[in-house]
């Protein structure tokens, strides 16, 4: 990556638009999750998708929810902290 040498030392992220992010998508993360893991249980047997493809599912929504409400907690401390 070339840099022209003006960036500023201490640059930081925009955290009004990292919290918009995280306020929009925990919530949607979370219903993907439980919606997913819902449908896992109640997957027949031998259909498609499998009840495997779901939970794996169901856990990576879960993941990204976690990411989400991690980053949420570290942007309202920042912020908080920085007023």
């Amino acid at each position: 990556m070339w840099l022209s040498g003006t960036e500023p030392a201490t640059a930081r992220s925009d955290l009004k638009l990292r919290f918009l992010l995280s306020v929009l998508f925990l919530p949607f993360f979370a219903l993907c999750t439980a919606g997913f893991a819902v449908w896992a249980a109640l997957a027949p047997a031998h259909g498609a998708p499998s009840s495997g493809t779901l939970t794996v599912f169901a856990v990576g929504c879960g993941v990204l929810t976690l990411l989400a409400a991690a980053d949420l907690w570290v942007v309202v401390r920042r912020r908080r902290t920085e007023l």
